[in-house]
């Protein structure tokens, strides 16, 4: 999720609207402008002023170095469905959905009504609440776990299963694959982002890459990093190091990379080296579960991990995170493994949970959520066919990354091979014409159930034609 910031206010034009009123009317949103039409600076004139009073009381005017873009940063005033305005009235279709939270879409009032319901009762108490066991429950109902905690975020989420895993093994060292995001503690920071792959090393030989300043060196040394689609090197790894190693964590789908999938046999082989060698297998669904299938993608690719981590999609945008797993090394808890968090499993997270694991499991909304993706990938390809550009599509419907390259990349080092500064180009032109991919070819874009509102799709894929052109036009001049 690293930022390639663009010159001050070249993000600059979607159509302007209103605005939403508290509860707006239902009502299809306008056509945007012809795509043929030079864009024009957005106005910035209250993001600008936000952004030089934040940076008077916030490092980079931000509450996340993912979110600051220097002048072009943008300060959000209210989301509805799949659509954001920001301070100056700007409406944009989110393509980012707060990086995969709102699968629903914002402000759903499904979700929000019975939070506001349960709330009114008090939010913490460290104290369990009922909400806490309906949650738990229907993490178990739907995955594979036989028992799960709650916490705040997916940072805590995959934190808390790494130190499980080494107690319950009695080893240290953890597997991580390069390019892959298990969050911002220290134990997650090894090979993450790096745009120049050498920095990675030898691919047989991968180094441990520090994503910042501030980590141990003797932290470090407790972290693998391999290669991801590499069975090969994962037991050379295992050859080398494997009664020290107590576990594996991978992101089924490699998210920071547009969501590469793994390659026929890949998660099977995973799975059956960390038994060969007695190591535990965690699945990191911080962007899967929920997601890409109602028992995320533990279910899709009918892997059973030993543990498995979740947020994001679990609360529709408000902080929900759990990690659950097998009953032996869950059992772990609460005598061996230490475990807490003032505001694990706090009445809104709680509250919000568990209206949002029931509507998954209630209703076609994932399926929902799967065709609007269908529909986007089908008017994209279709667009880029037409100008005979060679591309593919990363990930599954409702978490997918558009490449530029003839072959499918495998891992990380792949996607840096690929044209990801022309995705780079569009992805920046696609906000001046009304839509909010994340402006980084890293990331997926991720889809809501409330795309399938009015014409929504359609103006995603005439974002995308508009911007496709204006950056194909611009390399052309040099």
């Amino acid at each position: 999720m690293a930022i390639q910031t663009s010159p001050p206010g070249t993000f600059p034009t979607a159509r302007r609207s209103r605005p939403p009123a508290a509860n707006p009317p239902s009502q299809a949103a306008a056509p945007l402008p012809p795509a043929a039409l030079p864009p024009t600076a957005l106005p910035r004139e209250r993001q600008l002023a936000a952004y030089r009073r934040a940076l008077r009381s916030m490092p980079g005017g931000t509450d996340s170095n993912f979110r600051a873009w220097g002048e072009d940063t943008i300060y959000v005033d209210r989301g509805l469905g799949g659509r954001v305005w920001d301070l100056d009235g700007t409406e944009f279709i989110d393509l980012r959905m707060g990086y995969g939270p709102a699968i629903l879409g914002h402000a759903d009032q499904r979700v929000d009504d019975y939070v506001s319901e349960r709330m009114r009762r008090g939010i913490s108490f460290s104290l369990t609440s009922e909400d806490e066991i309906s949650v738990a429950e229907l993490i178990c109902e739907m995955t594979f776990c036989d028992m799960a905690r709650m916490t705040v975020s997916g940072t805590e989420a995959t934190m808390h299963a790494i130190r499980i895993a080494r107690g319950f093994t009695g080893r240290d060292r953890i597997v991580k694959f390069e390019g892959q995001y298990h969050g911002v503690h220290d134990y997650a920071l090894i090979s993450v982002l790096p745009t120049d792959v050498s920095h990675l090393g030898d691919r047989d030989e991968p180094v441990r890459l520090a994503w910042g300043r501030g980590i141990p060196e003797a932290i470090k040394e407790t972290v693998i990093p391999a290669v991801y689609n590499d069975l090969d090197g994962l037991r050379r790894i295992f050859e080398r190091e494997g009664e020290h190693i107590a576990a594996v964590i991978i992101e089924p789908i490699l998210g920071n990379a547009q969501g590469i999938l793994a390659q026929p046999g890949f998660l099977e082989g995973v799975r059956a080296m960390t038994r060969e060698f007695g190591a535990l297998l965690i699945f990191d669904e911080v962007k899967t579960g929920f997601r890409v299938a109602k028992g995320g993608a533990a279910e899709l690719f009918g892997i059973t991990p030993d543990l498995a981590t979740y947020a994001k999609a679990m609360g529709n945008g408000y902080p929900a995170a759990a990690f659950g797993g097998r009953r032996d090394v869950m059992g772990m808890l609460p005598k061996h493994v230490s475990h807490g968090g003032t505001y694990a499993g706090n009445r809104v997270a709680a509250a919000a949970a568990t209206r949002v694991l029931s509507i998954m499991r209630d209703t076609d909304a994932l399926g929902t959520v799967a065709r609007n993706g269908l529909a986007m990938q089908a008017g994209i390809g279709a667009v880029i066919e037409r100008r005979g550009l060679p591309h593919v599509f990363t990930g599954v419907p409702q978490m997918f990354g558009i490449m530029f390259t003839e072959q499918l990349p495998a891992d990380y080092r792949g996607w840096a091979a690929t044209d990801h500064e022309l995705y780079d180009d569009v992805a920046r032109g696609m906000f001046l014409r009304g839509a909010m991919p994340e402006p980084d070819s890293r990331e997926p874009w991720f889809v809501c159930e409330a795309h399938a509102e009015g014409d929504i799709i359609d103006r995603v894929i005439t974002a995308f034609e508009g911007a496709l052109d204006s950056a194909l036009e611009a390399r052309a001049r040099g």
